[in-house]
């Protein structure tokens, strides 16, 4: 997610955090310190109050880790591939890859909730317990307020709403119901709309009746309209192409350049006689070693790019996605990344073959449309 910064590793995958996290943290903290606990738990110095504010705070924002870690645990018990987990603003994004069964499925979608149904639950007896033997007003309020934060968290994200879990869980059910995957994609994006149109319409009907909370239920209903939508878009690609190989999509042959060349050398010798925006390099016994963007040869200062060789500042084969000719083609859209752009390699026992591009996937999905299916090139 752009934004966030790598803070370190949780059950082995990479943890980020957006730089909108820390705000929350202020505002979740400023809410309990100032408003909760002093009409709660009156009595206290305002230091008090702050330090229990900090404290409640930071504890929900490690129950929304947990949340997550518990998505990334399962999905790597069921192998499935993660990227990362980042940390934001509106809780937490686990990216992963996609579920080969819908048990698996639903197994991620549960983890998540019923891990925060579980915080909440020690939270709230926690809070009650010493609340009943007076051992302490404030850290009890502190923790029936963290216990019932985590109630709503769960409850909320079951909604049947992609991307929520409850959406997940929703596609994970018709999936095994029907054992189509693309209808079941497909249904459960629709939902996510709806349900996601109703929250921004609930959220400013809140905002003209002055309640200035309903500013973010509007905010959070279209984030899940646009991740909905976005996800529709998807399940309808991976319905049209379905059954279609890497091989009858890609573009052959493929422009390519030795990744041995100077900078300098590159530029001249292939850079200015291509018209992709994108070249692969391929190395001394002809095998592929990566791809270079023309946009990050032109950062190169001019006094290195007789020094720099083009693979110094390629990005290298383990960072691509790459697939073989009779793979999949809906297989092979799964390995795309931010980290990879929108292109796919197809190698043959060691040699490059093809590329696929959003134009190439562009021109199937049109003879879709024309032909009521997707064609071979």
């Amino acid at each position: 997610m752009n934004g966030s910064v790598r803070i370190g590793h949780v059950v082995g995958v990479p943890l980020r955090m957006h730089w909108s996290v820390p705000l929350l943290v202020v505002l979740f903290a400023y809410g309990l310190g100032r408003q909760t606990l002093p009409v709660i738990a009156p009595g206290r110095s305002a230091l008090v109050y702050a330090v229990a504010g900090v404290v409640g705070a930071a504890l929900l924002t490690a129950s929304l880790l947990l949340h997550e870690t518990a998505h990334a645990a399962i999905a790597r018990r069921k192998q499935i591939s993660v990227e990362d987990v980042t940390l934001w603003a509106l809780g937490g994004i686990t990216r992963m890859g996609r579920p080969q069964s819908a048990s698996a499925a639903f197994a991620v979608a549960v983890s998540g909730p019923l891990t925060s149904l579980v915080i909440g639950g020690v939270a709230l007896g926690a809070g009650f317990g010493l609340s009943a033997l007076s051992l302490g007003a404030v850290p009890a309020v502190v923790l029936v307020w963290l216990g019932w934060a985590n109630v709503f968290l769960g409850v909320f994200n079951l909604l049947p709403a992609v991307p929520l879990d409850g959406g997940r869980v929703v596609q994970a059910l018709l999936w095994w119901r029907t054992g189509d995957r693309d209808r079941a994609d497909l249904a459960a994006s629709r939902g996510g709309q709806v349900i996601g149109g109703l929250l921004v319409a609930a959220g400013w009907i809140s905002v003209l009746r002055g309640i200035a909370g309903g500013l973010w239920l509007a905010v959070i209903g279209l984030f899940i309209m646009v991740v909905a939508g976005s996800e529709r878009r998807r399940a309808t690609l991976q319905s049209a192409l379905r059954g279609v190989r890497a091989a009858d999509a890609m573009s052959s042959p493929v422009t390519t350049g030795a990744d041995w060349l100077t900078v300098q050398r590159f530029i001249d010798e292939v850079a200015v006689r291509t018209g992709h925006s994108t070249v692969p390099l391929l190395d001394f016994e002809g095998r592929p070693s990566g791809v270079v963007q023309l946009r990050r040869l032109a950062s190169i200062p001019l006094a290195q790019r007789e020094e720099l060789r083009v693979r110094d500042v390629a990005t290298p084969l383990s960072q691509c996605a790459v697939a073989a000719p009779d793979d999949l083609l809906t297989e092979a859209l799964d390995k795309l990344s931010l980290r990879t752009g929108m292109r796919i390699l197809v190698v043959d026992a060691g040699h490059l073959v093809g590329i696929i591009t959003a134009k190439d996937v562009s021109r199937l999905m049109q003879r879709h449309t024309l032909s009521g299916r997707a064609g071979t090139g």
